[in-house]
């Protein structure tokens, strides 16, 4: 499979960022669960991609979410967290050798990616939260956030890469 192009990371990026401060921001299910889904972004990345490239990738992206959602930092801080500890995570389940130009998705290896971005999504939004509360005192709510709001996240994120791959299977 082809590496996504630079327009299309541009594009995606955009997206996900107008996706996220239109609509996903203001969705709060029981008043737990608010869907993060930009990080889908720095799922998506090319296995190759430069390091550096990626880094600076996560903190525009929080920087950006952080601009227009008014929060001091938080989205860019835990967005250059993962995209710093990508590569680690990526190489626990793609292994390096056989995955030279991969685009990580659910075609690859169903297993391979659900785990991926259950850690990715994990990572993220443990950071977020914990940056967010700044303390333990209220621990088990912030737990309960993290909790419903990654299961929100990795079920879309697994659906809009299944929609996306089935888009590209049907126009090649």
């Amino acid at each position: 499979m082809k590496a996504i192009s630079i327009f299309k990371e541009i594009l995606l990026f955009a997206i996900l960022v107008l996706l996220q401060v239109l609509l996903f921001n203001r969705i709060s299910v029981f008043g737990w669960a608010t869907p993060i889904l930009y990080i889908f972004f720095l799922i998506k990345l090319p296995y190759g991609r430069n390091r550096f490239y990626v880094i600076i990738s996560g903190f525009l992206l929080g920087l950006i979410i952080d601009i227009f959602l008014n929060t001091p930092g938080m989205n860019a801080a835990a967005t250059t967290i993962v995209a710093t500890l990508r590569g680690v995570i990526l190489n626990l389940f793609y292994p390096k050798n056989e995955y030279e130009n991969l685009v990580p998705g659910i075609h690859v290896s169903v297993a391979a990616f659900i785990k991926f971005v259950v850690t990715m999504v994990l990572f993220h939004q443990v950071l977020l939260f914990f940056i967010e509360a700044f303390s333990f005192f209220n621990l088990t709510s912030t737990l309960i956030r993290i909790g419903t709001s990654s299961l929100l996240t990795i079920v879309l994120i697994l659906a809009l890469d299944s929609l996306l791959f089935r888009k590209e299977k049907i126009s090649n």
